[in-house]
């Protein structure tokens, strides 16, 4: 699927894609480059965009990778989409490319049977918390907030807990998702 996004003349024009092999050196830089997130190895993110590519989505502006939203359904749980990580450049924040990722990911088909959306956010990511709160309220869905990784048991007290938040349940056909795609 591959779908650009254009408003008025003054607007950028970004296109959305699926990534591929090619594109895990890009995103990895991408994410370096994208501070306070979590890096991944290349090798991580080669995985990403060549064995998850489906539950992933690139964006680009003048053939440069300025975003990216990477996902997997969940083995156990193919009904759940996992959002892993959402990169967006500095000089491209603001744009609402984050929600549109969600959209463009839900939109894909492996992603038809999704009913709920899940990611794990820090207590201080305000932003994230901001998207996906009110990405839960556009799609009239429900949230649900569990403790997940803890910072001392999982992360050797290296990285602060982080929470898992829930969405869902919520339908393809909502009209927030059918007006988006």
């Amino acid at each position: 699927m591959k779908d650009t996004l254009s408003g008025e003349h003054s607007q950028p024009k970004y296109i959305m894609r699926q990534p591929n092999s090619h594109d895990g050196f890009v995103l990895n830089q991408l994410i370096k480059n994208c501070p306070p997130l979590d890096g991944n190895s290349v090798y991580c993110n080669l995985l990403q965009c060549s064995h998850f590519a489906e539950t992933c989505v690139l964006t680009e502006l003048d053939n440069n990778v300025v975003a990216s939203s990477t996902g997997y359904l969940k083995p156990a749980d193919i009904n759940t989409l996992f959002v892993w990580q959402i990169a967006v450049h500095a000089d491209h924040r603001g744009q609402g490319l984050a929600e549109k990722m969600l959209i463009h990911q839900l939109a894909a088909k492996v992603c038809r049977n999704v009913r709920f959306l899940e990611t794990t956010i820090s207590d201080d990511n305000e932003a994230s918390w901001r998207l996906f709160m009110s990405f839960a309220k556009k799609l009239q869905a429900d949230t649900e907030k569990m403790p997940c990784f803890d910072q001392s048991l999982h992360f050797n007290n290296e990285h602060e807990s982080e929470i898992l938040l829930r969405i869902g349940p919520f339908e393809h056909g909502s009209s927030f998702l059918a007006e988006n795609t």
